[in-house]
């Protein structure tokens, strides 16, 4: 309503050669040059729920509207519920872009802008094009491109890739050419690494200097704009060809650095044949045999959680209780510290994975604040970051509650609680009650030690 009283609200909108067909399907909206604009909206404009849910601002005592002129974007939940705004600034100032805060209903690390309004486009197209800003979104829409979606100001997270991996055939990432925009791609990388599949490539896009994909699509058109993507670097095409620009491969120190800064990247990759071909890659580059590159790349005895970790557990359960147990914990990071690290199998990757994100959650200030996009950060550069990557995605997969997901974290504990034998778990409780004699305190220091042994050889 706000959007059709404004002149100039309006006039920007078709200066973006938007139409008003399109600002509706995506409810587009205006925040009108107010302070309190709200109050005439909210009768209760006191209400703590308003500051909870980011419409409203609360500072020293005073209250005002967060968006204030600003063409304003819903955004929606995968079932079509609002749960956040994006405020675009319409004459100058900063930030140009305004997003609402985190809320228990809004996680910046698991929604993309326009999903909703691109799902059907995405199965049909078979693609899905992950931009950077609202109104990029919503041109390529004007020009028949539907498949497009946004990040919401954020980093690119697990949640997002695998969410994007179940709709379409491929996933592709579109940046500017600049610096800026090659640190984000290459951000977006470590995160599809573990997560890309044989059958569905990714791929990223980098458009020329200058250009975003609003102006480029105004310039060339959906065709033109579709040949570019068509164009766009593979994944593996923009992992080689950015660790090639580090190495001077001409020399033999050259190439034994892109052989040692493409180790922890091939290990990440865990689609088999993707593996397989990034490996033959590496190895004509580095100008060794693929045997030699998987032998100095350690790959013949590298472990994923789609894979054996060791010859000791070829016969593990497919989903193990450590492997529940991590998935589940992504939905409250700050459980970490109720696991006892001794009940875990030492052998297992997830035992691992766990033991270093428990370390890494205990440098935190306030592990109970995280959101899905801290967490996503937090794990890119661990050792086991394609178990933790992985878990997190797959928690998605589950479509818990965060409820359901904390109580079956604490059944799995219990599971693994009473895995343990008999004999042991009276041991344990003697320990930690301070009654067990000095014979017995050894034994279970000794197990203890055992286990920290097996997780630093996982």
């Amino acid at each position: 309503a706000e959007l059709k009283k404004s002149p100039h609200a309006i006039e920007y909108l078709k200066r973006r050669g938007l139409t008003g067909e399109i600002a509706a399907r995506f409810r587009i909206g205006y925040a009108p040059d107010d302070w309190q604009g709200l109050k005439t909206v909210f009768a209760r404009y006191e209400d703590k729920a308003l500051v909870e849910c980011g419409l409203v601002i609360e500072h020293e005592g005073k209250r005002y509207d967060r968006f204030r002129d600003r063409v304003v974007f819903p955004i929606f939940s995968a079932r079509g519920a609002v749960i956040g705004f994006g405020g675009r600034v319409i004459a100058h100032g900063e930030p140009k872009y305004l997003n609402s805060p985190e809320t228990p209903l809004f996680e910046k690390g698991r929604e993309v802008y326009g999903l909703v309004q691109a799902r059907d486009a995405i199965r049909s197209a078979g693609r899905a094009l992950v931009v950077e800003g609202y109104m990029d979104v919503v041109a390529l829409a004007q020009f028949g491109l539907g498949y497009a979606v946004a990040t919401l100001g954020t980093a690119t997270t697990p949640v997002h890739v695998s969410k994007l991996l179940k709709l379409a055939d491929e996933l592709v990432f579109c940046f500017d050419g600049d610096a800026a925009g090659r640190k984000a791609a290459w951000r977006a990388l470590e995160v599809s690494l573990p997560l890309a599949l044989d059958h569905k490539p990714v791929r990223f896009l980098f458009l020329p200097e200058g250009e975003d994909p609003d102006t480029y699509v105004r310039s060339h058109g959906k065709e033109g704009f579709e040949k570019l993507a068509g164009e766009a670097q593979t994944l593996s095409q923009f992992l080689l060809g950015e660790l090639r620009a580090q190495s001077d491969l001409g020399t033999a120190e050259g190439r034994a650095r892109f052989l040692a800064a493409a180790r922890p990247h091939v290990h990440r990759i865990a689609a088999p044949a993707l593996r397989l071909q990034v490996l033959k890659a590496v190895a004509e580059l580095g100008r060794i045999s693929q045997d030699e590159a998987s032998t100095l790349l350690d790959l013949r005895t590298a472990s994923s959680y789609r894979a054996t970790a060791s010859p000791r557990v070829q016969k593990r359960p497919a989903y193990p209780l450590e492997w529940k147990l991590l998935t589940r914990l992504f939905a409250r990071p700050a459980l970490a510290f109720e696991i006892d690290r001794t009940l875990l199998d030492a052998r297992l990757p997830e035992s691992a994975a766990l033991g270093e994100l428990i370390e890494k959650l205990a440098e935190l200030d306030d592990p109970e604040r995280l959101t899905d996009a801290i967490v996503a950060e937090l794990v890119q550069g661990t050792r086991h970051a394609d178990v933790l990557c992985n878990a997190q995605a797959a928690l998605l997969e589950l479509k818990l509650t965060q409820e359901e997901a904390v109580s079956e974290f604490r059944s799995v504990l219990e599971a693994l609680r009473a895995r343990e034998p008999e004999e042991e778990r009276i041991l344990r409780s003697k320990v930690l009650r301070g009654v067990a004699s000095t014979e017995e305190t050894s034994h279970f220091l000794k197990k203890v030690q055992q286990n920290s042994a097996g997780r630093s050889k996982t």
